[in-house]
């Protein structure tokens, strides 16, 4: 195992240690999760699951009925997870591209090599890399890291990048050192979630924090 292999482990153990196993990705079947991971940017989990809520009560829970739902309709049930317009185009987008090419059948959709499904992802206007990674990761249970701020933010304090490192950049050295696992890359995000909401903040709060003890310069990247 690499040196940084070795340190990103040993920040798994410490970050596990204090939280515990985090159980994620919320959400009821893939179709579900691909819907919370494009719902839940730029929000919190407690919003989509609303907008999700809604969705189920109105019966729309399904590829068909998005795809045939007016915009103003679904932005109005997605409401609850803010920039329900913005959305609510994504979302039929998405959902449009899988029903053309797959019908009803998400589970065909997402059943494909990781480098596949990451580039017709990617294809679909308003699907990003942090979006593609996470429906790869949650929704098809395949290997993918998934990057976010807070991800960057604790990796520029603990050198283990330059700040002037991209999202695939980052995204290598997790793939790169860490045995390519669903289960270990899934709950690693989270884990690193958990750090930044709680101590990893644009102003830091080192104390308590689980990975205080590892080589790190609070002020790094704070006036991002």
């Amino acid at each position: 195992m690499s040196a940084t292999g070795k340190l990103l482990r040993e920040m798994y153990e410490a970050m596990l240690a204090q939280f515990g196993h985090q159980g994620w990705w919320p959400g009821e079947g893939p179709l579900e999760m691909c819907l919370g991971a494009i719902l839940t940017q730029n929000t919190n989990w407690g919003n989509v699951e609303k907008a999700l809520a809604n969705l189920k009560a109105a019966g729309a829970m399904n590829i068909g009925a998005i795809d045939a739902m007016g915009h103003a309709e679904l932005a109005e049930l997605i409401r609850p997870a803010g920039y329900y317009n913005i959305k609510a185009k994504r979302l039929k987008n998405f959902i449009h591209h899988v029903h053309q090419g797959w019908g009803e059948d998400i589970e065909g959709f997402l059943d494909r090599p990781i480098s596949t499904l990451r580039e017709e992802l990617l294809s679909i206007n308003g699907i990003g890399f942090e979006t593609a990674d996470s429906i790869i990761l949650y929704a098809a249970g395949k290997p993918t890291f998934v990057v976010d701020a807070y991800t960057a933010r604790i990796m520029l304090r603990h050198q283990l990048i330059y700040i002037e490192a991209g999202y695939e950049e980052i995204k290598e050295v997790f793939e790169s050192n860490l045995p390519s696992e669903a289960e270990l890359f899934n709950d690693y995000h989270a884990q690193l979630v958990a750090v930044g909401k709680n101590f990893c903040r644009p102003m830091a709060k080192c104390e308590s924090c689980p990975l205080e003890k590892f080589p790190h310069d609070r002020f790094a990247g704070r006036g991002e």
